[in-house]
């Protein structure tokens, strides 16, 4: 089991670089995998491109935050669902992480 120490982090890493894990459906994977086979570059690079040009190009108003997550495929019923396992115990604590 791994466990991140935020003393550590937040002394080694700059605060210009985060680490961020992000977990792909099967089809965007498949997907991501393809386009780093035909361009010759790692997935994980790819990834941090494409993700960095969206964010790029995402508006930060937050007016138009709402409408960013309501584009979300499934967003509201996850965090419906994450409201009833909290209401029901079925969370771990971030210290317990």
């Amino acid at each position: 089991m791994h466990v991140t120490c935020r003393f550590v982090y937040s002394r080694v890493m700059p605060v210009t670089k985060r680490r961020l894990n992000v977990t792909l459906d099967v089809a965007y994977a498949a997907k991501l995998a393809k386009l780093a086979q035909r361009t010759h570059v790692n997935e994980g690079t790819l990834a941090r491109s494409l993700l960095s040009q969206a964010l790029d190009e995402a508006d930060p108003d937050p007016r138009h935050a709402a409408a960013l997550l309501d584009g979300l495929p499934g967003a509201f019923d996850r965090a419906q669902q994450g409201l009833e396992d909290a209401k029901a115990g079925r969370t771990i604590s971030l210290d317990d992480l």
